[in-house]
């Protein structure tokens, strides 16, 4: 019987959920599934729904027992410890520090891209305009994966699967629903996380989601 709850909202637009899902999925942690879906005007405005789930009212959330952790980061790291037979991070010291930059980056910024291109598993794939500041954004995506694949030779950014991958598993749908890059190296990479069964069965799943969220939408 699995040890965590891992509540997340919908798999078509929840990016953030995503993260921890995908990487306890490859990594084989089991795990009970809980789905609290998006049905507020504005899923990122602290949905009413969430009160019960988070003190931050959004998703994703792992329940272990009586403790919570919030933020997929953090879900992350703790899973680490847990399992440290997993190796999440890279085994090399320089590496796992380059791994834990990149992550938190992509944590805390690129938000010209998350706005304008968000996560939509369903999305027919067309292009959009993109001001200078998503461009910027994509630019930078690409610099990061094209500077890790040239350093581990792949097929992830640091050779096997890391946390890092799989916070920048959503810019993969970000990327190929949009258009947003032309660039060689994404475009390797974004065919690696492509090729998971996780993500397959997360695609999968987000693809047949009966629920719209006009707001991300685009």
């Amino acid at each position: 019987m699995a040890d965590f709850e891992l509540i997340i909202g919908n798999k078509k637009y929840s990016s953030w959920s995503m993260r921890p899902w995908i990487a306890m999925k490859v990594f084989d942690i089991p795990f009970v599934e809980t789905l609290v879906r998006f049905d507020h005007a504005d899923p990122e405005n602290h949905n009413p729904h969430f009160k019960d789930v988070s003190p931050a009212r959004k998703v994703p959330t792992l329940r272990q027992g009586g403790l919570k952790i919030w933020d997929s980061l953090a879900i992350l790291e703790y899973l680490a410890e847990i399992y440290p037979d997993r190796r999440w991070w890279p085994g090399n010291r320089d590496a796992r520090a380059h791994a834990r930059s990149i992550s938190n980056e992509m944590h805390s910024g690129f938000f010209a891209l998350r706005d304008e291109c968000p996560m939509n598993m369903a999305r027919k794939v067309s292009a959009v305009k993109l001001s200078k500041d998503a461009k910027k954004d994509v630019a930078r995506v690409e610099e990061i994966w094209r500077d890790c694949l040239s350093t581990s030779g792949g097929p992830f950014l640091f050779g096997k699967f890391t946390i890092a991958d799989a916070m920048f598993a959503p810019v993969v749908n970000r990327f190929e629903k949009y258009e947003a890059s032309d660039c060689k190296d994404a475009k390797k990479y974004m065919a690696s996380i492509k090729s998971l069964d996780a993500w397959k069965d997360w695609e999968r799943d987000g693809i047949s989601e009966p629920w719209i969220v006009e707001i991300a939408e685009k």
